[in-house]
């Protein structure tokens, strides 16, 4: 079948950008071109400007489409909200179960499973974020449900990393030992360290107990302190660790983003989050989640009483004040909402990057960033 080559727009390919055309093929990148350099008997499409880049990676999603994962942990709500994702451009997503009862939880990992076996666009694994966390720092989830990890929860988070291709697991080291995160992440999952009080020791030795990701930083933990640095140090400090931010203006002040950019320990890196709820994709003004209703206004989405509850954000409008807002420059930018999560989740081999071989799922972004079109496997959807 004859490919089409995208032309008129820069390529990021996950790592830097420049010059060039997309040539995709059967519903994958056949090449990556230099500029005027022929692909015959391809259909060429002038995109017109901006740039291309890999279609973004998110890792904490809890709804979209009008739905959230813990109201209906199944393969419809899946597809609603991978669907949702997909048209504002994060075309291979985590859905994410914020804290709840054993039975939610069972069902979202057969959902999950079953989803992938189905074949459902973009659902790449799942993130559980808790119950195993600190009331101290319980955000917008039911401090009813929290609970600390027994044997039982250890044995069947070992079995559902064999059902999932990817788990996340969000858990506080309050509430999980050093001996349960090694064995989790010696069985394969995904250990991140958020919704926590723990101290900076706490958050070492759980990193040396083989934690390797921090959730939303700054966001659910205590403050960086000048005598006990917490979380927010512990991740800074460490190269073995990456962590999740919320740019949005409103989680983290921009200038407080500028200087965890700068003060970040490698390799492990910084990656954007939407934390993205039932409205992403929707004109909804508000939703429940466990009984409690959450509302969105000016930007926000929160409780009854003003706690913040997930955020009203999609990855270019992140992407947009993290240049734009705290100065960071755009290929390292665009990584942190393609490569770099993509690497954390154990993804890279399919997804964040534009190379030959790889599934043709990208998106065209203008000058300014704001979303023009998205492609999966080479088909547009936007």
């Amino acid at each position: 079948m004859p490919g089409i080559l995208y032309i008129g727009a820069d390529v990021f390919d996950g790592a830097k950008t420049g010059p060039g055309g997309l040539l995709v093929e059967d519903g994958r990148v056949a090449a990556l071109l230099r500029p005027g350099e022929p692909a015959p008997g391809a259909k060429v499409v002038d995109l017109g400007g901006g740039l291309v880049a890999p279609g973004f990676v998110d890792l904490q999603v809890n709804g979209g489409g009008g739905v959230m994962f813990n109201d209906a942990p199944d393969v419809a709500t899946l597809r609603r909200m991978a669907e949702a994702h997909g048209r504002l451009g994060s075309v291979t997503i985590l859905p994410t179960l914020i804290t709840d009862r054993p039975g939610a939880t069972r069902a979202a990992v057969a959902a999950v499973a079953r989803a992938v076996e189905e074949g459902v666009p973009g659902i790449a694994g799942l993130h559980l974020e808790g119950p195993h966390l600190s009331h101290a720092r319980k955000g917008a989830h039911d401090p009813a449900l929290i609970r600390p990890m027994d044997g039982d929860d250890l044995r069947f988070l070992l079995d559902a990393v064999r059902r999932v291709p990817r788990l996340l697991l969000t858990i506080a080291p309050e509430s999980v030992d050093s001996q349960q995160i090694y064995t989790l992440s010696e069985g394969g999952v995904v250990v991140s360290l958020g919704h926590t009080d723990a101290g900076f020791e706490a958050c070492r030795a759980a990193i040396a107990a083989g934690a390797r990701v921090a959730t939303h930083l700054f966001n659910a933990m205590s403050p960086l302190g000048t005598r006990e640095p917490g979380l927010v140090g512990a991740a800074l400090a460490s190269g073995a660790v990456s962590a999740g931010v919320i740019a949005d203006g409103i989680h983290v002040h921009p200038a407080t983003l500028r200087t965890a950019l700068s003060a970040k320990t490698g390799p492990g890196g910084l990656f954007l989050v939407t934390d993205a709820m039932a409205p992403a994709g929707t004109d909804i003004r508000s939703f429940r989640l466990n009984g409690r209703e959450i509302r969105r206004e000016n930007g926000r989405l929160t409780l009854t009483d003003g706690t913040l509850a997930g955020a009203d954000l999609d990855m270019a409008g992140a992407l947009r004040v993290i240049t734009r807002d705290a100065g960071l420059a755009l290929d390292r930018a665009l990584a942190m909402a393609t490569s770099v999560p993509a690497h954390v989740a154990g993804l890279a081999d399919r997804s964040g990057t534009l190379a030959p071989g790889r599934q043709a799922d990208f998106v065209h972004l203008s000058r300014s960033l704001d979303l023009k079109g998205v492609w999966r496997m080479g088909e547009r959807i936007v």
